[in-house]
């Protein structure tokens, strides 16, 4: 079988999953709901006039706000493209995993591994090229004339394209890190807490400078956020995309020599 039909098979199998429709759904539907919320208050700040109550009025900024909770939509989906297969399928088939009938079908273990790591990237790319744009509709039908644009066409397609690296790269880092588990349960626990709850990462940085080549902080402003609005300090955004580039390249080389030498 070729690998380009690998892949697609893969990607087909991944896209079916009904995990994989959860995360997507958590990073489209979860995203225009935030902007949603979000263009409502500055609307009515506006109408109110009371402007001074919101960062801006601009419905480029409004609807890329909710640009980090992709981040956990792009995480399951990375989790779910590999833990699916250590999952034990019903009683009444057998009990056994769909790792050992992938295998059977597909014995070159590193070529379905490097398929299963491009479907992910293929389906969180997908879901960032469709989640922006409609978000930034959305806010830009709720704000209407309220609002004023301050964000270049140029600029809002580099930041799009920076978040969507972002999402491409955690849902990488949260693949490699369930093929070293066999289970989901830790990479979920772990990576979805520490991007939506409380970042142990972020924690991390005032207790010591290096806290910030941790893979989730180094990439932290490939979104672009106004300096004004995050927390100071970090890497830049190509120093930081590269250092986050290594941790999942990294981790992938590290998932495939494991993958390949141990027991399914």
């Amino acid at each position: 079988m070729s690998f380009l039909r690998i892949t697609l098979t893969e990607l087909r199998k991944t896209a079916t999953l009904p995990g994989a429709w959860a995360g997507m759904a958590v990073a489209v539907l979860g995203s225009v709901a935030l902007t949603v919320l979000n263009a409502v208050t500055v609307r009515s700040a506006v109408t109110s006039g009371h402007p001074d109550r919101v960062a801006d009025t601009s419905p480029f900024e409004t609807a890329f706000a909710m640009m980090p909770l992709g981040t956990v939509g792009a995480v399951v989906i990375g989790v779910i493209a590999m833990s699916s297969e250590y999952t034990a399928v019903r009683t009444d088939a057998g009990g056994g995993r769909q790792i050992t009938t992938t295998l059977t079908a597909l014995p070159g273990r590193l070529r379905l591994l490097t398929a299963k790591a491009l479907s992910v990237m293929v389906l969180v790319a997908t879901i960032a090229l469709v989640t922006v744009p409609l978000s930034v509709l959305v806010a830009n039908v709720i704000i209407g004339d309220a609002g004023t644009e301050i964000v270049s066409l140029d600029h809002a397609v580099r930041r799009w394209a920076g978040g969507a690296l972002y999402w491409i790269l955690m849902g990488l880092i949260a693949f490699a890190i369930t093929v070293l588990a066999r289970s989901g349960i830790i990479p979920l626990i772990i990576l979805i807490a520490n991007s939506s709850v409380v970042s142990v990462s972020l924690l991390l940085t005032n207790l010591t400078p290096a806290a910030h080549w941790l893979p989730d902080m180094a990439g932290r402003n490939l979104f672009g956020f106004p300096a004004d609005s995050v927390v100071p300090g970090g890497l830049d955004p190509t120093p930081g995309a590269i250092v986050m580039a290594g941790w999942a390249l990294a981790l992938l080389i590290v998932a495939g020599i494991v993958f390949r030498r141990r027991d399914a």
